[in-house]
């Protein structure tokens, strides 16, 4: 069973979650925002080991504690990003761009590719490729607990933004409808921001896939 405690931090307000399989123990942390350190002593509280950090896309506003988290931890836990976006991790994810500057920490040592299995305990997750709101942006979904953590590709009645470098708005509207409109209506979509919606609410009443 799967148990989810989420976290609203950084300076542009990012879900940021970790995710436990309760009977293993086993944990990963998908986009830490900021503060590192609330993961590892959220983890420990909970006599969870953090396995493997997994970022949707690698804007510095959902990976900006992963450095914290990756020196912290022992052992070493895996950071996983698609190649597609590792010219943007290297630059701080675009932190000095917005006058910020981050330590992100060592460069990600796991590669994600489309229909990759990625698992947390016994439950599977699949890496979908969803580029648009950056290049090399995934999503994580869980078929069997009607699940998606969908990074910044979709939220409760809007969509990511695109006006960014390397960000396009009609490769991200073809994403969502190749890889979202088409799964069960009762999927929950947990998002980089804001609050948590369904593939059916998404598909009735956001006004950019109506």
């Amino acid at each position: 069973m799967l148990e989810i405690k989420t976290y609203v931090l950084g300076p542009v307000q990012t879900n940021s979650y970790l995710v436990a399989d309760v009977n293993s123990g086993s944990a990963v942390v998908i986009d830490p925002a900021w503060d590192g350190h609330t993961f590892i002593e959220a983890a420990r509280e909970n006599s969870w080991t953090i396995d493997q950090i997994w970022l949707t896309h690698a804007h510095f506003g959902h990976m900006a504690g992963a450095g914290a988290i990756v020196t912290g931890v022992s052992p070493r836990p895996g950071l996983a990003l698609h190649p597609g976006d590792l010219p943007l991790y290297k630059i701080q994810g675009g932190a000095p761009f917005f006058g910020m500057s981050i330590d992100p920490g060592p460069e990600p040592d796991m590669l994600l590719s489309h229909g990759q299995e990625l698992k947390i305990g016994e439950s599977r997750f699949i890496v979908r490729y969803t580029p648009g709101h950056t290049p090399g942006h995934v999503i994580f979904q869980n078929a069997e607990e009607k699940l998606v953590f969908s990074g910044d590709l979709i939220f409760l009645g809007s969509v990511g933004r695109t006006d960014l470098p390397g960000g396009s708005h009609a490769t991200l509207i073809s994403s969502i409808r190749e890889h979202i409109l088409h799964l069960p209506d009762d999927t929950r979509l947990l998002s980089g921001h804001g609050p948590e919606t369904t593939v059916g609410q998404e598909k009735q009443w956001n006004p950019f896939l109506v």
